[in-house]
């Protein structure tokens, strides 16, 4: 009865607490926290807590109403980005980047830039600067007025020269193509648009944001100032939501844009309890557990390069639907991702938790 898109692992899930899942076939290390959906892992007390303390006072009021924890988390979320700014909140990072597109298209008139192995999302808009031609063909005519461009500040300097170019999406690190970092020379090029041409800059912080790779931004590590941050998956706590979030411009008046379910008042009490943990002092520790995990992984016979920052974490190999089945062997689940195997396991998971992966892993 289910449509075939996805491809269950069949495993019958009874509980899951931090990086455990107890199943119907033992427990199992989640080594991808719910495809980085969970950045505390799997029922946090408080996530839990804050979850049923609004769900018994409403789960739903509708946008009519303003409710208190939108404000909360749109002010920490604009404090984060370190300039005054703005937030629209959806129920999904690709439908925050949906947000992004109407936002560029309504203020800004040329072609929008992704590059060769960003994704986006899915959905119509934001599957025209997802970069995948299996992804992408089936579904063409997408919008009209996207490129792709190899990750190379100087092939983006010169197409800005020979086109007019509204908006640069960025992923800092690339997560579905195996993690992979971008240089710092496209960064630096991007920045240069935005200066002397006024590009817009969309940093999509879907997956690598809130902290994961030990920056609670990652286009921090390269000193961007993005005009517009793309925000989903653990923003929620475990509950659909995203949010976009504008940089130093208001771009949607009355009636440009809306959603029926967002923010969802349920999603933002969790997403609060996940923000709150989310200090300097937690994150300095992912990116020290970050070090200390890639030189476990890279230790490993199967493992051939080892990338990321954080707990963001790429690891090249030979064979890695063959990995992924042995790691499940050994009660470790495992995402593919880019022909190498993706790390996203809880920001909160101890050493101790991430050594015994390691181990279980040595094969």
């Amino acid at each position: 009865m289910l449509a075939p898109v996805y491809s269950p692992c069949g495993l019958s899930v009874e509980r899951a607490e931090g990086m455990r899942l107890y199943t119907d076939r033992g427990m199992f290390l989640d080594g991808y926290a719910g495809i980085g959906v969970l950045p505390l892992g799997h029922s946090h007390p408080d996530v839990v807590r804050a979850i049923a303390e609004k769900a018994s006072r409403f789960t739903h009021l509708s946008n009519y109403f303003l409710d208190p924890d939108a404000v909360e988390m749109a002010d920490t979320l604009v404090s984060k980005t370190g300039r005054p700014g703005e937030v629209y909140f959806s129920n999904s990072g690709a439908e925050a980047n949906e947000a992004a597109l109407k936002a560029v298209r309504k203020h800004r008139k040329g072609v929008v830039v992704s590059f060769e192995g960003n994704f986006h999302g899915r959905t119509m808009g934001a599957l025209s600067i997802t970069w995948g031609p299996s992804m992408r063909k089936p579904f063409e005519p997408l919008v009209p007025g996207c490129v792709f461009l190899p990750l190379n500040g100087s092939m983006l300097l010169d197409f800005a020269e020979a086109y007019d170019v509204a908006a640069v999406f960025l992923e800092c690190i690339q997560g579905n193509s195996g993690v992979i970092p971008i240089p710092e020379e496209l960064a630096e090029a991007a920045k240069t648009l935005q200066r002397e041409k006024g590009v817009l800059v969309v940093a999509d912080e879907i997956q690598a944001g809130l902290g994961r790779t030990g920056k609670f931004f990652c286009f921090e590590h390269h000193g961007l100032e993005p005009d517009i941050v793309t925000m989903g998956k653990g923003i929620g706590g475990g509950l659909p939501l995203g949010a976009a979030v504008f940089s130093g411009w208001s771009p949607f008046g009355a009636g440009d844009h809306g959603s029926t379910f967002a923010p969802n008042p349920v999603s933002l009490a969790a997403g609060n309890a996940v923000l709150s943990h989310l200090t300097p002092e937690f994150i300095e520790d992912v990116d020290r557990k970050g070090i200390f995990f890639r030189e476990k992984l890279a230790a490993l016979p199967w493992a051939k390069e080892v990338r990321g920052r954080g707990l963001m974490i790429g690891v090249s190999t030979e064979d890695a639907a063959g990995v992924k089945e042995k790691a499940f062997d050994r009660g470790v689940l495992l995402n593919a991702a880019g022909g190498g195997i993706r790390f996203l396991p809880s920001l909160a998971a101890t050493e101790a938790e991430l050594e015994e992966m390691a181990e279980r892993l040595d094969f």
